[in-house]
């Protein structure tokens, strides 16, 4: 082995660690606020429908900086893209805390959401080179630190709800996060070896519709499926057991703790996983079952809470560790199939596949939002149910197999 090729191995090492943090980091902020939901709601005198409308916001620029990070990737490198995404994430975080009305509300989600894609694109596509410099599959254990994020700062805010407020919350978190992103992404791949222009033979300008991107496209609706799942959970999931089963502070939040917890679950067994069942059949036996069991658990919980308060605590949390089951793997799978897409830089498709899929993350609570508002949320969280199990159907879109 070269010495070129030992430190370039050395490299991919440091940066599989730094990855790990930098993924915990990401789920720490971006699920941040999700314990002070209610609380930010109603300080703000939003209705359901109001809030959905509001976490739009979010949904503009998730879109924005999954469209911008492409291009920036395959200019610059990813590790230079980073370093300008993790100031303005905790920045939209800190001013989600500080909002006092819905328009400064949804400016701030704007920013946390073009930050969060910037980072999140760079980081998977990070993840990628590294899988192939080290030949093993570690996306799905770096997804894994994400899920582990968001269950520390969901169980730790629910559990401060009665002693700290929503802005002391959020500022801090923000302030410290923003130190150990600047230190994390200092060990990440540098653009000398990360590959971002990939070679000849791959595209990076490529068109929005045609048959060339049309598998872009596939894999894009199956991520923005198992998204909406995701994000319905996060952002639904206290309102749902607080709202519509009458739970109170610290146990409403145990819906989305339950949701995160299943997940860092089958996300740290998932690598072995994928290698096992192959993605495709993963993902659909996750769609499938963790969207038909999240659906029935919840159908089963919300009419009894009245009467058995207890057990239907534990059913209704059954389903939402049968959702993030299932939807566990689903990021991971969804990205590597893109990264390996025939003719398209890598950095492109995961873009294109991002960009499509990551609005599901914040667009689906915002139609949630709007059933709940002219029905109920028991209704509106049917729609995520039912995307889950497209997102399992959307599975055949998936062409690499075992590895």
């Amino acid at each position: 082995m070269s010495i070129g090729a030992l430190d370039q191995n050395h490299r991919a090492k440091l940066a599989r660690n730094s990855l790990r943090v930098c993924f915990l980091l990401l789920g720490i902020v971006s699920m941040g606020w999700v314990p002070r939901i209610p609380e930010i709601k109603d300080l703000i005198g939003l209705s359901n429908g109001a809030f959905g409308f509001v976490l739009l916001g979010s949904t503009f620029g998730s879109i924005t900086g999954a469209q911008l990070a492409g291009r920036l990737m395959h200019t610059f490198g990813s590790q230079k893209v980073i370093f300008v995404g993790v100031f303005i994430m905790p920045a939209g975080l800190a001013g989600m805390g500080l909002a006092t009305n819905a328009v400064t509300l949804f400016l701030t989600l704007y920013t946390m959401g073009l930050g969060y894609a910037l980072i999140d694109m760079c980081y998977n596509f990070q993840a990628t080179v590294v899988e192939n410099i080290l030949g093993r599959r570690y996306m799905s254990s770096f997804h894994a630190m994400w899920s582990m994020g968001a269950f520390v700062t969901t169980v730790l805010g629910g559990a401060i709800t009665r002693h700290v407020s929503p802005r002391t919350n959020l500022v801090a978190i923000a302030i410290v996060s923003l130190i150990a992103y600047l230190i994390a992404a200092y060990y990440l791949l540098p653009s000398s070896i990360d590959g971002h222009k990939g070679d000849e033979e791959h595209q990076a300008k490529i068109p929005l519709f045609g048959k060339s991107v049309m598998p872009l496209w596939f894999l894009g609706v199956g991520l923005l499926a198992s998204l909406v799942g995701e994000g319905a959970a996060s952002d639904w999931g206290a309102i749902l057991l607080r709202d519509e089963m009458g739970y109170g502070k610290g146990v409403y939040a145990s819906a989305f703790a339950s949701f995160a917890l299943a997940m860092i679950v089958s996300r740290f067994l998932g690598d072995r996983a994928l290698d096992y069942f192959g993605p495709a059949r993963l993902v659909k036996l996750g769609g499938y079952f963790g969207g038909s069991i999240w659906g029935i658990a919840m159908l089963i919980a919300i009419p009894m809470s009245d009467s058995y308060p207890i057990p239907a605590l534990i059913i209704v949390n059954i389903g939402f560790i049968a959702a993030g089951l299932g939807i566990g793997p689903m990021f991971p799978a969804f990205i590597l199939a893109a990264s390996k897409t025939p003719g398209i830089a890598p950095a492109v498709a995961i873009s294109r596949v991002g960009v499509i899929g990551i609005a599901g993350f914040f667009f689906g609570p915002t139609v949630t939002g709007l059933i709940a508002e002219y029905t109920n949320l028991s209704i509106g969280m049917a729609y995520p149910v039912l995307m889950l199990i497209l997102a399992g159907f959307l599975s055949k879109s998936i062409k690499t197999g075992k590895a």
